[in-house]
């Protein structure tokens, strides 16, 4: 199942956010494919600092692995440059496929 959602960067941090995902955490991608979340992009909108997410999952999805120690360190790590929930969490809102052409 593939799925898409949003979430939002602080302004001023598009590089930054770019570098800290070129130098994702070796363990954190494990646990990502262990979990069945494959062919995971994320995309930036300049205009309004969006940042659109797909993933392939078949299992759970990234979102649903808060509960593990290397994705709250993670979330910790990310916070000063997204808008977070109190638990660090990105705030993030599911998006309905509306269509898909193969």
């Amino acid at each position: 199942m593939k799925t898409a959602f949003k979430m939002k960067l602080k302004p001023g941090f598009a590089a930054e956010y770019k570098k800290r995902h070129d130098e994702i955490w070796p363990e954190l991608s494990v646990l990502l494919k262990a979990n069945g979340v494959s062919d995971y992009t994320i995309f930036l909108d300049e205009e309004t600092n969006i940042l659109f997410a797909v993933q392939q999952q078949n299992g759970q999805s990234s979102q649903d692995l808060g509960s593990t120690a290397i994705v709250q360190k993670w979330w910790a790590y990310m916070a000063d440059i997204m808008d977070t929930n109190p638990d660090n969490s990105p705030i993030s809102k599911p998006l309905l496929e509306v269509f898909h052409l193969d």
